[in-house]
């Protein structure tokens, strides 16, 4: 049994805290003692930080919990639940300066390097506190939340249908997903099944968008090893992709891409580009396996056992190149149809979480060929019932888990759980036994997201 998500909702003074499993039914805690919540970090390690969120957004506290520090509240946020319904101050006074206490090993000769939360590169702000003896990476803790966008908020109370503006906007890398999933949910809410040629046309903007984003990595992964020419061509061709779903979305990014219609474009020329770009990145894989030196840094680099990988629940490339078969599209036969493949490697390692994403990219490939056979189609959304809803959606991170809860016809609780707020959990695991310097190759292996993850 994997762990997914746990979050909390306020009923009427009440704090109901729902957890979700992969295959199986939410478990339902409606807890009337305000000490009573129980933790299951014991068991799920991966909770640690959804139970850590829930106490600064609701103010609750969870017994056995091994780790009771704030947050998404930083050192001179106030002590206020911003996720009560209660809560409906427009502005915050910050309290003075409380230092946060970071997660450190001691020792003679041990020392603590932090980098961040504002970086040299064009990213958005994380801290990273590293324990280090001499060269070598003993421990480190992640910490983020620095551009915590509050959105959960922010939706409460407003149409449904109007969000759509909002949620496709929460992670730019993930756009596509983040509306694939906001749709099903919709339709599960008006009672309505999404057509055949709606489900192809969705598929293939996000196996597209699965390219970009794989090539952006397959580039920048080598260039943290020193080998540049890599990102030279993969910035290229991940480019040439951008524009694609600009003429096929009129946006670079898909906004606005999905909202139960699909639109028919050249399939033609999408053909003809298709059969270019395979032979491009057919030539890039034979040139980039034959370099030896850049896999003595990937191989043995950033390893993160099968073992760990389902202790903390990990999802996407980073669990698939551990040798689990976590991914959403397995798990569905329209996919198997139109040619998915699930694909995984064995090692762990950096050479395995780019070896995965090179086998990806072939079968999306595939995949969006397979695709082309859809006609024009929409679907309107009709009246929404009342009540609680959930879909997930395989982005190129991995799994995103998303939650609405409809009221009177408005928005009573959106949640979505991000790829990058599990896997970002597990990335001091694959520290130890390397040095410092390949921080920054394990860290892009992962492709982790700031964006998503600062929800």
């Amino acid at each position: 049994m994997r762990f997914v998500a746990r979050f909390a909702l306020d009923l009427d003074g009440i704090v109901e805290v729902k957890t979700f499993y992969k295959n199986k039914n939410a478990v339902l805690q409606i807890e009337s003692e305000k000490d009573n919540y129980t933790s299951i970090t014991p068991k799920f390690p991966a909770a640690i930080w959804s139970e850590r969120k829930i106490k600064d957004d609701f103010g609750i506290k969870f017994k056995g919990s091994f780790d009771e520090r704030k947050l998404i509240h930083h050192e001179r946020f106030p002590a206020i639940a911003p996720m009560l319904k209660s809560f409906v101050d427009s502005e915050i006074d910050f309290e003075s300066f409380k230092p946060y206490k970071y997660e450190v090993i001691g020792g003679e000769g041990v020392f603590e390097v932090g980098v961040g939360p504002i970086h040299a590169g064009i990213i958005e702000p994380g801290h990273f506190q590293f324990s280090q003896e001499g060269e070598n990476m003993l421990h480190l803790e992640v910490r983020h939340f620095y551009k915590y966008k509050a959105i959960e908020k922010m939706i409460e109370g407003k149409d449904p249908y109007t969000v759509f503006d909002i949620i496709e906007k929460i992670s730019g890398n993930e756009s596509i997903a983040y509306q694939k999933a906001y749709l099903k949910i919709l339709s599960f809410a008006s009672n309505q099944k999404i057509s055949s040629d709606i489900r192809k046309y969705n598929a293939l903007l996000l196996e597209i968008e699965r390219l970009i984003h794989h090539l952006t990595d397959l580039g920048f992964i080598p260039n943290d090893a020193g080998f540049g020419s890599a990102l030279a061509f993969c910035s290229q061709k991940s480019e040439e992709l951008r524009r694609v779903l600009k003429e096929i979305t009129g946006h670079r990014f898909g906004f606005g891409a999905i909202r139960g219609k699909a639109k028919i474009f050249n399939k033609e020329k999408l053909k003809d580009f298709l059969q270019k770009f395979e032979n491009d990145i057919k030539w890039f894989k034979d040139w980039i396996l034959d370099i030896p030196s850049l896999f003595d840094r990937f191989d043995t680099t950033g390893i993160l056992t099968a073992k760990n990988a389902i202790k903390y629940s990990c999802v996407g490339v980073i669990a698939r190149a551990s040798g689990l078969r976590n991914d959403v599209r397995d798990n569905e036969e329209f996919y198997k149809n139109y040619g998915f493949e699930l694909q995984r490697e064995k090692t762990g390692d950096v050479s395995a979480r780019f070896k995965v994403r090179l086998k990806e990219v072939f079968n999306s490939l595939d995949m969006i060929k397979n695709l082309l056979d859809f006609n024009e189609s929409s679907m309107q959304i009709k009246e929404l019932k009342d009540g609680e809803y959930y879909s997930f959606v395989e982005s190129s991170l991995g799994e995103l888990f998303m939650f609405l809860k409809i009221k009177d016809a408005k928005v009573e609780r959106f949640y979505a759980r991000d790829p990058s707020f599990v896997n970002w959990q597990v990335l001091h695991l694959m520290m130890n036994g390397n040095i410092i310097a390949d921080f920054p190759l394990i860290n892009k292996s992962c492709d982790l997201s700031y964006a998503g993850n600062d929800l």
